[in-house]
């Protein structure tokens, strides 16, 4: 019986310094992605002062992310972080697909009032756009772990709202 879990982060959890702060067992095991789902944004986060990502189940999709070994003592302190005791997302099982055709079973998390519609990233109104800084974990944890250029290129065609106030995050992710 492990003692560890596999963790696909597709959000700000792709950056290894904000998986950590709350979760400093996670170890970068792969990338990879999940089909059928696609990228989107949602539900406000008062943390990231914006629209925060969830998956959503999209035919002849993918979305691409980071597989993190995490030990099971971590799973309260994710599941805590994703705000599952207040319903804001559920954690799911899914197969992720690693580029050498491996197939790891991963936990992940989805938020449970998805969009009904599907908008292109770059018409998104304002209410369903990432903060700068969110987007920014997103984008340098996709570089950090050397996601598929494709793949980048559609993460930077996500507009941000803007957004220039203060973060009810920690300091180490807003001057990294």
């Amino acid at each position: 019986m492990s003692n560890t879990f596999l963790y696909f982060a597709y959000g700000s959890n792709l950056f290894s310094k904000r998986i950590r702060l709350s979760n400093p067992t996670a170890v970068m095991k792969n990338i990879g992605y999940i089909k059928n789902f696609r990228l989107d944004f949602h539900r406000y986060s008062k943390r990231w002062q914006g629209a925060s990502a969830t998956i959503v189940e999209t035919e002849n999709s993918v979305v691409w992310g980071v597989v993190w070994e995490l030990n099971k003592c971590n799973l309260a302190t994710l599941d805590k972080q994703e705000g599952v005791q207040d319903d804001i997302y559920h954690p799911m099982t899914v197969n992720v697909e690693t580029p050498d055709g491996t197939t790891l079973t991963c936990r992940v998390y989805q938020q449970c009032n998805n969009p009904k519609e599907y908008i292109k990233p770059e018409n998104y109104p304002m209410d369903r756009r990432p903060s700068p800084l969110y987007l920014n974990m997103i984008l340098r944890g996709a570089e950090e772990n050397n996601l598929p250029t494709d793949y980048m290129k559609f993460l930077k065609t996500i507009p941000h709202n803007g957004y220039k106030g203060e973060y009810d995050v920690s300091l180490s992710l807003i001057e990294s």
